[in-house]
């Protein structure tokens, strides 16, 4: 009888494209999440760009190893999340450290910082949906007679 190599187990994961986030990578996520919006909305952080400036942290993303987390940020109303995203990373050495009091992880993620433009992407949906000729052709089928 023969064996075959391996383990015979197959992960289901390609080694190719970005696989799915572990329930582990998504719980960390949003722990980081809501720790730093707490940490945002205390008012603490004295760089000039962020001082009265409302933003949100609409998700963040783990590594599979909990080392790194991106953190997505959209500005409330209208801004640059591109600044923002800038501001933000200038002063993650202070916002890390503060995460380490909220948090207990065996190694606190480095962060990084980028502007989340879902909001923007599904604006631009929205208005393309309303276009007349766009709407003409998601009207009723029973008009072509």
């Amino acid at each position: 009888m023969q064996r075959k190599s391996g383990s015979g187990k197959s992960s289901g994961k390609s080694h190719r494209g970005a696989s799915a986030p572990s329930q582990r990578q998504l719980r960390a996520g949003e722990l980081v999440r809501r720790a730093l919006a707490d940490i945002v909305s205390r008012g603490t952080i004295r760089d000039p760009d962020l001082i009265d400036r409302s933003f949100t942290v609409t998700e963040v993303r783990m590594s599979p190893d909990l080392r790194h987390a991106t953190c997505f940020v959209a500005p409330l109303g209208h801004g640059d999340a591109a600044a923002l995203a800038e501001a933000l990373t200038r002063v993650r050495a202070y916002l890390r450290g503060q995460l380490s009091k909220e948090v207990t992880f065996k190694f606190m993620p480095d962060l990084s910082f980028e502007p989340d433009t879902s909001f923007d992407n599904a604006e631009a949906i929205d208005r393309l949906l309303h276009k007349p000729e766009v709407a003409r052709d998601l009207g009723p089928a029973g008009d072509e007679d």
